[in-house]
């Protein structure tokens, strides 16, 4: 038997948005003695509930989910958080003879679980303000064409616009003086040590895809998203950068709030915003290898998956 195979098992089951995973991943919990871990860097968050599509009181009642609202609005979580906190869960699901079942659609999170993390400084929360402050006097563009001059192949990837990446490359530039690409080459932390079942729910109609995306996003608002962020705001302080507020959906209703648009704008934008997460998301997934892909869908999603799991824990 080699080596990997003696290792405990872990499922991951990933997917773009609005692909089903909750529901593959209940169906499973009922099948096999799995417990299930969110990969979501968006349900970290509390009382972020309807646009996170955090599972509602009675499934967590039934179905209890690890790394679920672990911090206020008001802070930050990092993929060496996730991988930290996620490895403590693993090892606590594995000691009880149970399975983890990693679901969500943080496919950074993902990758920081099974491969490592690079060797990147920690965010320097006054270095992130004053390049804040610089971006609002000189525009995001400025700053890329400066993190061009630092760092060329780091600035090459990123569109001039691409606020939240030119402020973390400009960042770890400023922070070590060498390139971004540096500081990723350096990796810490050996692989995880779990055989990782890697499931994909990949649609075989992107079409229907969007459609999903538009119903869900209507039906979060007509849950009401925009009063959840108005009763955030009034909760914590908080601002449009944090990550946090930066989510799909939040964002958009964030603008809503601040008179920037109407409430089809809201609707408009967050669809889009959506569209887009879903696309990066698949983009990642096809760049991965070991992955075995299922229609999400499928009317026999469920019993697909649990077919392959079965066979693939035999």
């Amino acid at each position: 038997m080699s080596t990997r195979n003696q290792l405990p098992p872990a499922i991951c089951l990933m997917g773009p948005t609005a692909s089903g995973k909750t529901a593959v991943s209940l169906g499973l919990t009922l099948r096999l003695p799995l417990e299930i871990v969110s990969v979501d860097s968006a349900q970290v968050f509390r009382d972020m509930d309807i646009g996170t599509a955090k599972p509602d009181r009675a499934t967590l009642e039934r179905f209890p989910h690890h790394l679920i609202d672990l911090v206020t609005p008001e802070e930050s979580y990092s993929a060496a958080r996730f991988r930290a906190d996620a490895l403590r869960v693993m090892a606590d699901i594995t000691a009880r003879g149970r399975i983890p079942l990693l679901a969500g659609g943080t496919m950074l999170y993902f990758k920081a679980l099974r491969e490592g993390l690079s060797d990147l400084p920690q965010a320097d929360a006054g270095l992130r303000l004053a390049i804040d402050a610089e971006a609002q006097q000189r525009g995001w563009p400025a700053l890329h064409a400066e993190l061009a001059a630092l760092d060329p192949e780091g600035a090459a990837r990123l569109k001039p616009t691409d606020a939240q990446r030119i402020q973390r490359a400009l960042e770890v530039v400023r922070l070590t003086g060498a390139p971004l690409a540096e500081s990723l080459a350096r990796r810490t932390d050996a692989a995880a040590p779990y055989r990782f079942i890697q499931l994909a729910l990949i649609p075989s109609d992107r079409a229907v895809l969007h459609a999903r995306i538009a119903q869900r996003f209507d039906a979060m608002l007509h849950a009401g998203l925009v009063d959840e962020v108005r009763a955030l705001r009034r909760k914590y302080r908080l601002d449009a950068a944090l990550p946090s507020m930066r989510c799909v959906g939040y964002r958009q209703a964030w603008e809503f709030l601040e008179g920037g648009c109407d409430r089809g704008a809201l609707r408009e934008k967050g669809i889009a915003a959506t569209r887009q997460l879903a696309k990066r998301q698949l983009t990642w997934l096809r760049s991965w290898s070991e992955v075995t892909a299922f229609d999400c869908l499928a009317t026999d999603l469920v019993a697909q998956v649990a077919k392959s799991v079965e066979a693939a824990l035999a």
